[in-house]
C-alpha cells in the first residue's frame, strides 16, 4: 500500500474496527490482511458520511477499475465479508484487493499483490457510492 492519504467515513471506520476485532477471534486470526486493513484505517482521514467526496471508494461502493498492464476494465463492489460474492463482483474488504481499494479516489493508482506479482489498478470511475446517493447507513 502507498502512503497516500485516503478518506473513510466515521461509520465505515467504526464498522471496520468492529470487523477487525471480530475477525481476530475467528478464521482470520493472524491474517496479514487484518493488519493491512488496520494500517489503512490508522492513516486514513476520517470524515462524516455527508462530507465524503463523491469520487472516493467507501464500503458498498461499486467501482470501475482499469488494469494498467492489460488495459481491461474490472467492475467491483466493495462489501463486508458476509456479502462477498465473486460471481457478482462483490469483493470483501478483507480480500487483498478490497483492502487495497478502500479510500482511494477516481484517477488514483494503487497496487495489488497477486501470486504472479503486482497488479497496478487505476480507479476509473465510481458507478455507485452510498454516501453520494444519501444512503448513509449502508
Amino acid at each position: 500500500m502507498s502512503e497516500k492519504t485516503i478518506h473513510i467515513t466515521e461509520l465505515d471506520r467504526q464498522r471496520l474496527i468492529d470487523l477487525i476485532m471480530d475477525a481476530q477471534s475467528g478464521e482470520y486470526r493472524g491474517s496479514v490482511y487484518l493488519e493491512k486493513l488496520r494500517g489503512e484505517l490508522d492513516r486514513a482521514q476520517i470524515v462524516l458520511p455527508q462530507e465524503i467526496p463523491t469520487d472516493v471508494i467507501t464500503m458498498n461502493t461499486k467501482v470501475a477499475l482499469l488494469d494498467l498492464d492489460t488495459q481491461e476494465e474490472e467492475i467491483y463492489t466493495l462489501v463486508y465479508p458476509e456479502n462477498a460474492n465473486s460471481t457478482e463482483g462483490k469483493v470483501s474488504i478483507l480480500a487483498p484487493i478490497g483492502t487495497a481499494m478502500l479510500g482511494y479516489r477516481v484517477n488514483d493508482v494503487f497496487e495489488w499483490e497477486v501470486p504472479a506479482g503486482k497488479r497496478r489498478l487505476k480507479v476509473d470511475k465510481i458507478l455507485y457510492q452510498p454516501e453520494a446517493s444519501g444512503d448513509y447507513e449502508l
